[in-house]
């Protein structure tokens, strides 16, 4: 009964809605009061909690059902780099919570910036059909993003700046609840600057940043020399599972 209640709820939600976790609270209200309204002034108050705590639990079990994804940014320009190393290390923990991955590689591709030109907001997309496009569904169905960066004087590389500027202005779909979080890589200084720089994109479209032990930072210079760096890999374990314990939080 209680799929036939949520498949009903669900097909009054437009496709945009479904995908929104925020949603997800409004539906099971929805379909336990609805449950219960059927024969709510036969029951007493204990029982209408006992019920209402076991449907809850139910509703809980079908979400939870959904394999939960996070997309990987890498803009580095260098695949085995340290920033690769940082994502990797987070891509373990994610996979022993059952979490499915996905890295993409912006940092060696040719993305221009954005020119201003607006015609995202008649066509949906980018007006460059390029990796902007080629990600933006990808993100739409993504539960969490995460981007790192190497630093570049005190900044993140500029084509991954390029990249995440054309990526949220273009895609209207909503972002909120969506789980965010950033990684920088550096042999020494401008990790925070870079850090907060990428956060900005999270903070400005309604998106809950999950944090670790410490800022979400790596070091190294040379590729794979951030492996040497025992702090900075445990960040990164941390950053994966607060990130996971958040994701599956919201989808509750």
């Amino acid at each position: 009964l209680a799929k036939k209640v949520a498949s009903a709820a669900i097909s009054k939600l437009n496709p945009t809605q479904c995908k929104s976790k925020k949603y997800n609270v409004v539906l099971k209200q929805k379909i336990v009061s609805t449950l219960l309204s059927a024969f709510v002034g036969s029951l007493s108050s204990e029982e209408v909690q006992k019920k209402t705590s076991a449907l809850s639990g139910k509703l809980n079990e079908l979400i939870m059902s959904k394999k939960l994804t996070v997309l990987m940014i890498n803009g580095s320009p260098h695949v085995r780099g340290n920033t690769a190393v940082a994502l990797a290390e987070m891509e373990k923990i994610f996979a022993n919570e059952g979490i499915e991955t996905e890295i993409v590689h912006v940092g060696n591709k040719a993305v221009r910036g954005c020119i201003a030109c607006n015609s995202c907001m008649e066509k949906g997309a980018c007006v460059f059909a390029d990796i902007v496009n080629e990600c933006a569904a990808k993100f739409e169905e993504c539960d969490g993003l995460i981007v790192g960066s190497p630093v570049y004087y005190a900044s993140a590389n500029a084509t991954l700046i390029a990249f995440l500027d054309r990526l949220f202005y273009s895609t209207r779909f909503d972002k909120t609840m969506k789980v965010g979080a950033s990684v920088v890589a550096a042999r020494r200084g401008g990790l925070s600057s870079t850090f907060d720089e990428l956060n900005k994109y999270f903070t400005i479209t309604g998106m809950p940043i999950a944090s670790s032990q410490y800022w979400n930072s790596i070091h190294g210079r040379e590729p794979g020399e951030a492996l040497q760096d025992e702090e900075g890999l445990q960040t990164m374990r941390t950053l994966a599972r607060n990130m996971t314990f958040l994701m599956k939080g919201i989808a509750l």
